[in-house]
């Protein structure tokens, strides 16, 4: 399979950085050591290369419509310059993605938006709105960008004002989830008060022609990072990664088994509302908890959770030993009698079961 790039694979190659395949894209796994850059980002600030998610441009007449109908909040209580967390949904409820949706400015006078689907989402996405959009006869020119626009994120204690001092506009009166356009070491971006690592900070959007001017401004300043760190920290507060935590045929689930029932307003009518309306009078049979290991051992993708008779009770989606707690913590899925925090459970780690515990995310 052919690889995907970045802007600045060869940028980040010179810097030394070791690369994996993540979402068909060839990205940056480190630059220095996994612990260094989540420290980094814990205790001061770290950038990093995230061009891989996609972008999607939705705009027009019923630009607003069209993202109703496919995304579970309520984009029509956006206002320009606002940004939501949002879930898109097959008819029975199951997430194909987690998204963050923005409001952009009108353009010629009509609603705009971009949409950020997860790596390697970007076409599937592109197309599903491009077949709602033709069903429903709705007017709405949909674009994939994803590969028009460069995406970096600056995250840490000390981001904020990193950011503050190459941005032309004072981005520190921005609200978490809400961003503007301005220059940024001169060139335009769109600058979002978002984030996947529990810290403060911006994702930086800006076209993918001037990446490296962007990327340097921040990368001479603090430490670059790669996406194993990305994933250490934000399993630390419990975010979902898509593919792994939740995937539509591996691990199908709903916002409310996901633990994301908050981005789901069902006084709109969005593709997978009536499954998730049975749901809410139903319940879920399995819900998304954190647990911590009371035994060395690390758990990983796929290991089996076991309650106190051995019997199969849910598995691990995710686990990492936590840089910033020096502890074994996992994400996954239990059967919901089981999730309260405090409940005892095992860890089948390579066929020997360690004492576990749920617990609440963030981690502490």
């Amino acid at each position: 399979m052919i690889l995907r790039k970045p802007p600045l694979r060869d940028v980040h190659a010179e810097r030394g950085a070791s690369f994996t395949e993540f979402g068909g894209w060839d990205m940056p796994v480190e630059f220095d050591s996994i612990r260094a850059e989540h420290e980094a980002v814990r205790e001061a600030a770290g950038v990093f290369d995230v061009s891989h998610m996609g972008e999607i441009e939705v705009v027009g007449p019923d630009a607003t419509a069209l993202m109703q109908r496919l995304t579970t909040n309520d984009v029509t209580a956006l206002a320009p310059g606002d940004a939501q967390y949002s879930a898109i949904c097959r008819e029975d409820g199951v997430m194909l993605d987690d998204t963050v949706v923005y409001r952009l400015p009108d353009e010629d006078g009509e609603d705009a938006y971009l949409l950020i689907p997860n790596a390697g989402h970007d076409e599937e996405t592109y197309d599903r709105w491009v077949a709602h959009r033709d069903d429903a006869d709705l007017d709405a020119e949909v674009r994939n960008a994803t590969e028009d626009w460069a995406m970096f994120a600056v995250q840490g204690p000390d981001a904020p004002d990193l950011v503050a001092d190459e941005a032309d506009a004072d981005v520190l009166d921005l609200s978490k989830f809400t961003a503007t356009f301005t220059d940024v070491a001169g060139v335009e971006c769109w600058v979002a008060r978002t984030g996947y690592t529990g810290e403060d900070g911006f994702e930086l959007l800006c076209p993918w022609d001037d990446a490296e001017t962007v990327w340097s401004a921040f990368a001479d300043a603090c430490q670059p990072c790669g996406l194993g760190a990305r994933d250490t920290l934000r399993i630390e507060y419990g975010f979902l990664l898509s593919g792994q935590d939740f995937h539509p045929d591996d691990e199908p689930h709903t916002p409310y088994e996901a633990g994301i029932g908050f981005v789901v307003d069902l006084d709109t009518e969005f593709v997978g509302r009536d499954a998730l309306a049975e749901q809410t009078d139903a319940g879920v049979e399995e819900s998304f908890v954190g647990i911590e290991l009371r035994e060395r051992g690390v758990a990983r993708h796929g290991y089996d959770v076991t309650d106190e008779d051995g019997a199969v009770v849910g598995r691990v989606t995710s686990g990492t030993m936590s840089p910033t707690l020096g502890k074994p913590v996992a994400l996954g899925y239990l059967r919901t009698d089981l999730t309260e925090p405090g409940t005892a459970v095992d860890v089948v780690v390579r066929g020997e079961p360690k004492r576990a515990e749920v617990v609440a995310t963030p981690f502490e």
